[in-house]
């Protein structure tokens, strides 16, 4: 018999990523790239004012000029009883009322709430056409009062957005332990009270949304290609909330995706438009978004202002930690917007710090603003940043050392599981060990001399650092419901050994950059000892791929990788039965190992492809207690998140005169329980501390408040970091396996972005530090780090 060489397990080998090759070389296929007989190509005409009343909409100028099929307004949708843009989480008052759920309609028709808000849509033979038409629709405005300052939002005398929201909240909630808190505060030894921004950002992705609807007229079926994270979601979301197709009759189609950050999860206008003037026209329509419109359409995130209080004893350990926040939701609420500064944000405190008194309130407010919601880290980022801030704040008022001051508040390794004062239990962390070997990749004991070698080119050198405790991979879907999430968090993963020993492997999950069809096939490859290439990885197809709830939040290896590894098992069990029915042995006495069923004891043996020929040709086989084939499903419900956790760290120079940031070093050490390609972790962490590099030092949405206009609406206005920016990085880890899946894995994707922004403020204000300055908002620009230094001087 044909025996397969043994190879060394593909799991945790640093593999090199199997689909790069198609974009490398520009085989890469994304909505733009799809070219459908009878294509038509749609654009959105957009309000100009942050709030108006639209009085009048003339759409026959537009709908006479040449080439022009279709222009749909927010009269015809209400005509045929198009739904608004739903909400996926629901968040109480603290009064335990519904939050304000204002309706959020897919073209304005009454008013316009913010620059960008979509009021009419040009279905064009051409781009240029439809962009033509739209300049030759006339529309009567009636400004309005808004605001698009944050803090200003919840005053009393602030221009009202809805009338279901007064003050503009959405929402006020509080967790935690007030009286509690209370207590440590009035016995504290020490109080640290910060105020501090966290500065709204876009995810810029290379690839801008784009969208394509196809009614099939002679099937009566619709098919949406969309640059998207979760398909299935689209599907039910276009059948239940905005269309109210039956959902058999749709197909939601999600290819290859230029990067998505958590803003290409949500059901976003287009989505709809597309499908509906393609069901009007039974022609194709295709959507895609230039970059300024991409600014101007997109969810932001982040946006907070938030008061951050300490209570310390005497020796700088914490007592109570009192937390009061602003956060912005931007003129409608986003699928997931709700969850975001609450469920997301305030769980997480007080991160990897054993204090157990612990107070956090929320206020979410509508501004005259694009929408708000999750983005890399979504929640935790804010949460990281307010924290770790804090503490070296503490630090300095107190005079310890930062590094100490952590050490005396992390929960210890005995502690765990470890129950937090809020809603969490930590299966495992190992806190000290790690800032052991942080402490040793910063270098920390040789920083003082380079510290004053800067100073002799005049240059003032910064170490930075932040520590960070994450909560990622969602579940248990029934926790979460708990929490007002309107869905569940399980994931799918089907095998399915094909008759001539290749496998198809069907994810719900969705890959834009995480290495999925690579790291799935390393688990398949070590599971059933079939080659690495003869493993195919679909995925974002829902007429391919069982129900799945798609990627966001760091959940596709702890989740769908999972869901995978059950199936992959149930897959061995079953052949391993057939292997024991051929070779006439017990089940128990059958092994499986590198492709290779043996029977203990004997020399008997069969490979893997060879029962898989039995499992499809059944002539020798126990029918009455097997059915043909070889392929298992399995939905995995997590039990619990998983909690990766790491420091982060940043070195560099301020030149004084221009206020110019030098990133010298990024460091960054991590434990993500069992790493399954550590090359891609790698990859993982480098673009999410480039984009906390970013927040820290460079991006902003900026807003005129007296116009309302986006000021930072292009690459020309809204800064990304560069390649020339970021210096090469070093990427350290420990593992401790989590406990709270059968990988052992914990979620990667957003720790970079999580840490990354207050390390690199951290570093700064390191910097600045024997000048006297001891705050500075984000952006870290040179401009503000020049206004800093002078202020500082003249005190």
């Amino acid at each position: 018999m044909n025996k397969p060489v043994a190879t060394a397990p593909l799991v945790g080998q640093r593999i090199k990523r199997k689909e790069d090759r198609r974009f490398i070389t520009g085989e890469g296929r994304y909505v733009d790239d799809f070219q459908i007989p009878g294509m038509t190509h749609g654009v959105v005409l957009r309000s100009p004012h942050a709030h108006a009343r639209i009085l009048k909409l003339d759409i026959a100028a537009a709908r006479a000029l040449p080439g022009v099929l279709d222009i749909v307004t927010g009269a015809d949708l209400d005509a045929a009883k198009v739904g608004g843009l739903p909400v996926g989480w629901i968040v109480p008052k603290t009064t335990g009322a519904p939050m304000a759920k204002p309706p959020h309609p897919v073209l304005a028709t009454e008013r316009a709430r913010h620059v960008g808000d979509p009021v009419a849509f040009v279905v064009a033979e051409t781009r240029e056409q439809a962009l033509d038409a739209m300049e030759r629709i006339e529309v009567e405005y009636e400004p309005l009062p808004h605001i698009v300052d944050l803090e200003s939002s919840v005053d009393p005398n602030a221009p009202q957005l809805w009338p279901e929201a007064p003050g503009n909240l959405c929402y006020d909630w509080e967790i935690g332990d007030t009286a509690a808190v209370a207590r440590a505060f009035a016995g504290a030894a020490h109080v640290t009270t910060l105020k501090l921004v966290n500065n709204r950002i876009h995810a810029s992705p290379m690839e801008t949304r784009g969208t394509i609807g196809h009614y099939d007229s002679s099937t009566d079926r619709y098919t949406l290609y969309t640059s998207n994270q979760n398909p299935h979601i689209i599907r039910v979301l276009l059948a239940v909330a905005t269309l109210g197709i039956s959902e058999e009759k749709i197909r939601v189609v999600a290819p290859d995706v230029g990067g998505g950050f958590g803003m290409k999860i949500y059901h976003y206008a287009e989505e709809v438009l597309v499908v509906f003037a393609s069901r009007r026209l039974k022609r194709p329509v295709k959507w895609i978004s230039d970059r300024s419109e991409a600014y101007l359409s997109d969810t932001h995130a982040r946006d907070h202002v938030t008061t951050v209080s300490l209570a310390l004893d005497a020796q700088g350990v914490m007592q109570g930690l009192k937390v009061d926040t602003i956060a912005n939701m931007g003129a409608y609420l986003s699928t997931f917007a709700p969850a975001i500064p609450s469920f997301f944000y305030a769980y997480p405190f007080p991160g990897p710090y054993k204090v157990r008194a612990v107070q956090c309130r929320t206020r979410a407010a509508f501004t005259n603003t694009q929408p708000v919601d999750a983005y890399r880290g979504a929640g935790r980022p804010e949460c990281t940043y307010v924290l770790e801030r804090a503490m070296d704040a503490a630090a300095r008022e107190m005079g310890i050392d930062r590094i100490e001051m952590r050490r005396r508040n992390f929960i210890p390794p005995g502690a765990f599981p470890y129950k937090t004062p809020l809603l969490w239990t930590y299966d495992v962390a190992e806190f000290d060990r790690l800032m052991d070997q942080a402490v040793a990749v910063a270098d920390f004991a040789g920083f003082p001399a380079r510290r004053a070698e800067a100073l002799t080119r005049n240059r003032y050198r910064g170490l930075g650092f932040a520590y960070y405790m994450e909560s990622c991979g969602m579940g248990p879907s029934k926790l979460l419901n708990e929490q007002g999430c309107l869905g569940g968090q399980y994931e799918v993963g089907t095998v399915r050994v094909n008759p001539t020993g290749n496998v198809t492997v069907l994810t719900g999950s969705h890959t834009h950059g995480q290495g999925h069809e690579t790291v799935y096939a390393q688990i398949v490859a070590d599971a059933l000892g079939v080659d690495f290439n003869a493993i195919e990885i679909v995925h974002g197809d829902t007429d391919r791929v069982p129900y799945g709830i798609g990627t966001y939040g760091s959940r596709s290896i702890a989740v769908g990788g999972s869901a995978l590894k059950i199936s992959l098992d149930k897959v061995v069990e079953k052949a391993r039965q057939i292997a024991a029915h051929l070779m006439e042995a017990n089940p128990v006495d059958v092994t499986f190992e590198q492709g290779l069923f043996r029977v203990a004891g004997t020399d008997l043996s069969r490979t893997f492809k060879e029962v898989v020929r039995a499992a499809y040709n059944p002539v020798d086989y126990p029918l009455d207690k097997l059915e043909p084939g070889l392929e298992m499903t399995t939905y995995f419900d997590p039990p619990n998140f998983t909690f990766p956790y790491g420091c982060h760290l940043c070195e560099i120079e301020v030149d004084p005169e221009t206020g110019k940031i030098e990133i010298l070093a990024l460091a960054a050490v991590d434990d993500f329980g069992n790493q399954m390609n550590p090359m891609i972790v790698e990859g993982q962490i480098h673009g999410g501390l480039a984009q906390g590099v970013g927040q820290g030092m460079m991006e902003l949405c900026a807003f005129d408040k007296e116009t309302g206009q986006l000021l930072s609406g292009s690459l020309m206005d809204y800064a990304l970091p560069r390649a020339s920016d970021l210096p090469s990085m070093r990427i350290e880890s420990i593992v401790t396996p989590c406990h709270y899946n059968p990988l052992g894995v914990k979620g990667c994707g957003e720790a970079g972005a999580i840490a990354g922004p207050a390390a690199l403020v951290s570093a700064v204000l390191d910097a600045l530090a024997p000048l006297g300055v001891t705050d500075i908002d984000m952006p870290a620009t040179p401009e503000r780090v020049w206004r800093a230094i002078q202020a500082a001087r003249k005190r």
